[in-house]
């Protein structure tokens, strides 16, 4: 492994700071792949081994699972500094991965063997940030799970569309994805937006006409859409 690239995994998670560096250089050389994947690319896949842990460098990688139907229902993105909880559980639980990953850009990153990561967490410091960042996604994902169970998908989608400003370019696949329901499902509520005049439609650009509205939808104060 270069230099640069083990000054750049420092630099994105710091926690390795406080292992020895005897230790954390043993562990690249052996246990440590450095990788590079285009966007698009599928890192792994559900119900597949766990090959080994992600830590990125550059880049963002989206972690989903989907249903039998074609449906897919984004759990969270990975970016650099963070880690995937899903590849840490089936690490930890020697079970098969619960959801897929898949670049959205160009992705550089470290691919720690599961030999690696456990002696790691043989340092209390980097163990407690590994733990640390599995109790975040735990409870983002029980955000995500109440979401889904107990909010109208207008809400969901109202919710997706605030926090991007006044415009966002995305396509209604991607908003799709993201709220874990069908394209045509999407297009309908968000051409209900946009006849109640709350946003404007062009290709792969959604223009925020009204947030106060938007952000009511949200919030469930207005009828379903």
């Amino acid at each position: 492994m270069s230099l640069l690239a083990r000054a750049d995994l420092l630099a994105a998670y710091p926690a390795l700071a406080s292992l020895p560096p005897a230790d954390v250089d043993q562990v690249l050389h052996r246990h440590a792949q450095h990788l590079s994947a285009p966007a698009g690319a599928m890192l792994f896949d559900e119900g597949s081994p766990c090959q080994g842990f992600p830590m990125l460098l550059s880049g963002s990688v989206r972690v989903a699972r989907g249903s039998p139907g074609g449906r897919m229902l984004e759990l969270y993105r990975v970016t650099p500094g963070e880690l995937c909880v899903v590849s840490t559980a089936c690490i930890f639980g020697n079970t098969p991965l619960s959801a897929h990953g898949q670049t959205l850009s160009v992705t550089d990153l470290i691919l720690l063997s599961p030999a690696g990561l456990d002696s790691w967490c043989q340092h209390a410091n980097f163990r407690h940030f590994v733990f640390g960042v599995f109790g975040n996604r735990l409870a983002d994902l029980m955000a995500l799970a109440e979401a889904v169970a107990f909010q109208r998908l207008d809400q969901r989608l109202a919710q997706a569309l605030l926090g991007h400003g006044a415009s966002m370019h995305t396509t209604h696949q991607a908003l799709a994805d993201g709220l874990g329901t069908v394209r045509e499902i999407v297009s309908r509520l968000l051409n209900r937006f946009e006849r109640a005049g709350w946003v404007r439609l062009s290709r792969e650009h959604i223009e925020v006409l009204d947030s106060a509205a938007l952000r009511a939808v949200a919030a469930g104060q207005l009828p379903p859409a």
